[in-house]
């Protein structure tokens, strides 16, 4: 199979034999793609600088088994990545998740346009809401969201109750906001991509989590680890 200037993102990559490297790609029309870049880390590679992560590209490949061998590779617009420190971090984060969450050749065009939003809006937004959203979004595209607007008995959710989400279940009304429940009034914001409290903010990160950690397993993100301890 030839594919020829497909939108993509490198989510990752390291070295392969002398002057190699495998990929580990993104791609808009046929999901995550691995790639070997042959003598990309040569002194005249015409691909030296640009396998990149964060940087918009088109590639081109041929792919026979599992891994595929790239052919071709231009920048598809001009690489604004992240500044460093919780941007770059959050941008690696959801680089992570999309390795952890999505199989190769599985494609997902609506999860690629939300990371590619995401990525954009991270240099110069607030990253906590950005990647609330995204995480948001790639649960929906992944068929894994809990549903926002009911509770567990089909109730229309009420802005103004209290909730616990259990996965696999779906959101409790609970009595008040004991013990960790979620306001209503978070629940609507996340549903809205509207998440402009504190409150908000915390809650969506709660229940996101959650709905995550289901389908994460129990090794860790490396990306969350590195957050704690930046933030301490």
């Amino acid at each position: 199979m030839r594919v020829e200037l497909e939108p993509a993102f490198v989510l990752h990559h390291r070295p392969f034999r002398d002057t190699s490297l495998v990929l580990e790609t993104f791609t808009r029309h046929h999901g995550r793609v691995g790639l070997v870049a042959r003598a990309a880390r040569g002194p005249r590679s015409r691909f030296r600088g640009l396998l990149q992560p964060f940087r918009p590209l088109l590639l081109s490949w041929r792919l026979q088994g599992e891994l595929g061998t790239l052919t071709g590779a231009e920048a598809a617009s001009p690489a604004a990545p992240p500044a460093g420190g919780e941007r770059l971090l959050g941008a690696f984060y959801m680089n992570e998740l999309v390795l952890r969450l999505t199989g190769r050749l599985d494609a997902h065009g609506e999860l690629f346009d939300a990371y590619a939003i995401a990525l954009a809006a991270l240099p110069s937004g607030e990253p906590a809401p950005v990647l609330r959203v995204f995480e948001k979004r790639l649960l929906q595209a992944l068929g894994y969201a809990p549903d926002l607007s009911r509770d567990e008995a089909g109730q229309p959710l009420d802005p103004e109750g209290w909730y616990r989400y259990e996965p696999g279940v779906g959101l409790a009304p609970a009595r008040d906001d004991s013990h960790g429940a979620l306001a209503g009034s978070s629940i609507v914001a996340l549903a809205a991509e509207r998440l402009d409290s504190p409150r908000a903010l915390r809650d969506a990160r709660q229940l996101l989590r959650s709905a995550l950690d289901v389908h994460l397993g129990d090794r860790p993100l490396r990306t969350r680890e590195l957050l704690a301890r930046l933030r301490r």
